[in-house]
């Protein structure tokens, strides 16, 4: 499959496009600066808030994973506003599925109770926490052909090896037998791509943690 990735230099979406690779997919990173992109593939490109030139960078693929966020440019409203923009750009381009790297903060921890609503939620990322939250929102209310997927971690995604194993949840957040919510992004990387092989959830949210 002919799978890009937008946002590939990123950490994450570093990591995805590796396992994408690994896999034996054909790569395409969707980058702003080719030139930071180091993996053995094609890089084009590509802007996610200019529908236009995500339509032009998107030519031949088939399937988009899109890892977005606004932390390092201190715009966390780009997040939603990017969602909005592939939504649109997409059904122009022939790419009928999308993988959103998404976060945990809406995930519930009892009903109606998100984990971004509790008092202990880090500060630090709060404003990360809520522009996903609204990227969500721009999915579940999206009138779209788009077979979209948004992908939310465990509560702590970190650096470490990749075991193979995870469960898959829903809107809640999957906690293991001692409580904690956790993946290491290499886990998290192996299940965006299952899902990007076998589709089995579109046009929902999946929780992925131990």
């Amino acid at each position: 499959m002919k799978i890009a990735v937008l946002g590939a230099t990123g950490w994450i979406g570093g990591t995805v496009a590796a396992e994408v690779q690994q896999r034996g997919h054909e790569l395409i990173a969707l980058v702003r600066d080719p030139a930071k992109f180091t993996l053995d593939a094609e890089a084009r490109r590509a802007d996610s808030l200019d529908p236009a030139s995500l339509a032009q960078a998107l030519e031949g693929v088939e399937l988009l994973i899109a890892s977005i966020g606004g932390r390092a440019s201190g715009r966390h409203d780009m997040v939603a506003e990017s969602a909005r923009a592939l939504l649109e750009a997409l059904p122009r381009t022939g790419v009928k599925r999308l993988l959103w790297v998404g976060g945990a903060g809406s995930l519930e921890v009892a009903p109606g109770t998100t984990l971004l609503s509790l008092p202990d939620f880090p500060a630090e990322y709060k404003d990360e926490a809520l522009a996903q939250g609204q990227a969500l929102d721009v999915f579940c209310h999206a009138d779209t052909p788009v077979d979209w997927t948004f992908v939310s971690p465990a509560a702590e995604i970190f650096p470490g090896e990749r075991s193979g194993h995870y469960r898959l949840g829903g809107d809640q957040l999957l906690t293991d037998a001692e409580g904690h919510s956790r993946i290491s992004v290499q886990d998290y990387a192996k299940a965006l791509v299952d899902e990007a092989e076998a589709g089995q959830h579109p046009r929902r949210r999946i929780g992925v943690a131990y």
